[in-house]
């Protein structure tokens, strides 16, 4: 006897191929039987005729580590048909050291968690105890070893220093991390050589793993940031994930056809290169990330005292408007303080400026844009403001889109109207990414097939990452399901009203249990933490 049997629906298995009628079965936590079952007798029967039976999707950039512990709903990446994040760009919930937990304490005590691990073992561990809807698969964050290690200063880290951080990405690649992730535009992680990349990416690679990137520009230093990714896929013998490819920044629109095709050649010529992308023209990050990177050496504290410096905030100011490392910067890219929205604040004393851009706060109170972000940036003491920008163009957009490399992923944490982070503003991508492609650009826009579409969503990111028993219907996979009618799929969510759930998903599954039942979440919570293929079992770590 099955456990649940899904009959009469339409089966998208995830391979891309053409849609047939048919049922799956599932039994405990993984698919036994696909196709036509006749009568067979199972604990659940659900009749899905008319809906679209699908493996779980796949975020291939998600930012639900922390969220899921402090709301393990993770209402808003259900909603949309997501069963499986992976998550880790630069920074991941391992390593931990108790400098770095004390960097968090002020965190901690507002969304009310502990991080009581310091490893990815204690991290599973931690997320099993309190559950979760969704599994969480993470890569080692290079940003996290290097903090962990060198610190948040702008130098190189020293032969014994890079020993250890590679020491760390083997240790962790065994505790089951799927590679190793850059995020490049950011310090400290701008600090990085690479070479000392090249380093680590060979220890994750040692272990099976992929190197994914947030380059180091997206916008008119692409190529160079592209031939880095390159380098170091060449170098290190690895496979390489480009992280929500874009192209940003007016000067540089209309260059997505040329980008892809950089990226097909390298393929050609014998180089494992994928991307992932969003559905949105406006990217979303940290307010200070408009700010020089080497302005935050130091962290914190260093980038507040700089600000409190009359002629070093000058110096910010003019490199702000004209960049001396031949970016154009997120202000510019954004094309100003008009496109840039601030969507989250630490301080509750800045919650009034949340859903304004920086150009009406600024008016409002009768100061210079750049003036405005700068005294945002001191107001919060230290901590994060989220913010969104407008940087690209919608046929760029599209034209990723209907790459067959690329894949999808929301590049937010999970979150929820009615939970700890509904008050905060959100990217509508928290909500929709998925939905949006689906419904508006495969359904409406005709772009392309719904099976081209879910097959980005499923076996495309589950095959990059090395999660080889999710993304496809077919007997031995994990029953991560869903379940949705590709007649009234759609995403809600909004830059106005972001915190709106996606429609048109009728069922999802996680490891074989009903986690969303017509919109509804149900109390299952049998999200587990992933482990990539270099995982080895403690028992026998000794010996590798």
């Amino acid at each position: 006897m099955y456990d649940l049997v899904l009959k009469n629906g339409w089966i998208v298995d995830g391979s891309g191929n053409p849609r047939y009628r048919g049922d799956v079965a599932v039994r405990g936590d993984r698919i036994v039987a696909v196709g036509f079952l006749g009568d067979a007798a199972a604990r659940e029967t659900v009749d899905v005729r008319g809906l679209i039976v699908a493996p779980g999707f796949i975020d291939m950039m998600g930012q639900s580590e922390i969220n899921a512990l402090i709301d393990n709903r993770v209402l808003s990446k259900i909603t949309q048909g997501v069963t499986t994040e992976v998550t880790g760009e630069g920074g991941s919930v391992a390593p931990l050291t108790d400098r770095l937990v004390l960097d968090d304490s002020d965190v901690m005590k507002k969304w009310h968690y502990r991080e009581d691990w310091r490893d990815l073992d204690g991290y599973v561990a931690q997320l099993e105890k309190q559950g979760s809807t969704l599994n969480i698969a993470t890569f080692v964050g290079a940003t996290q070893v290097r903090l962990a290690v060198v610190g948040k200063d702008d130098r190189a880290p020293t032969p014994p220093e890079l020993a250890h951080m590679t020491a760390i990405v083997d240790t962790l690649m065994q505790q089951g991390a799927l590679g190793l992730w850059t995020a490049l535009e950011y310090a400290p992680a701008s600090y990085s050589k690479t070479d000392e990349l090249i380093a680590l990416a060979k220890a994750a690679r040692r272990h099976g793993g992929v190197y994914a990137s947030h380059m180091r520009n997206e916008g008119i230093r692409i190529d160079e940031a592209l031939n880095e990714v390159f380098r170091i896929a060449r170098e290190a013998n690895i496979p390489a994930e480009v992280s929500h490819l874009k192209v940003a920044g007016r000067r540089s629109w209309g260059r997505m056809p040329s980008v892809l095709a950089k990226i097909d050649s390298a393929r050609a010529a014998g180089l494992d290169i994928t991307a992932d992308q969003y559905p949105y023209t406006r990217a979303a990050t940290s307010l200070d990330a408009s700010i020089p990177t080497w302005a935050e050496s130091g962290g914190w504290d260093s980038l507040l005292a700089r600000l409190r410096d009359p002629k070093t905030r000058a110096r910010l100011h003019a490199e702000m408007l004209q960049p001396t490392d031949g970016t154009e910067g997120f202000y510019n890219e954004a094309g100003g303080g008009a496109g840039i929205l601030i969507t989250g604040v630490f301080q509750d004393s800045l919650r009034p400026i949340q859903g304004k851009t920086i150009a009406e706060i600024a008016a409002a109170r009768h100061h210079d844009p750049i003036e405005t972000i700068f005294n945002v940036v001191l107001g919060e003491g230290g901590h994060r403001t989220d913010a969104v920008y407008a940087v690209m163009d919608e046929p760029d957009v599209q034209a990723a889109m209907k790459t067959w490399w690329v894949a999808v992923n929301t590049d937010f944490g999970g979150v929820a109207p009615d939970g700890p982070f509904g008050t905060q503003s959100a990217h509508p991508r928290a909500y929709g990414s998925f939905a949006r492609i689906l419904g508006h650009y495969s359904r409406d826009l005709n772009l392309f097939p719904l099976e081209f579409a879910v097959r980005k969503m499923t076996s495309l990111a589950a095959q990059r990452v090395g999660l080889y028993d999710r993304g496809m219907l077919k007997p031995g996979m994990a029953a991560d399901i869903t379940v949705f009618d590709a007649a009234t799929v759609a995403d809600k969510a909004t830059f106005e009203q972001p915190h709106q759930p996606s429609v048109g998903f009728a069922y999802v599954f996680v490891n074989g249990k009903k986690v969303l039942d017509h919109g509804r979440l149900t109390a299952a919570r049998p999200g587990r933490g992933l482990r990539g293929p270099g995982y080895v079992p403690p028992e026998a770590r000794g010996g590798r």
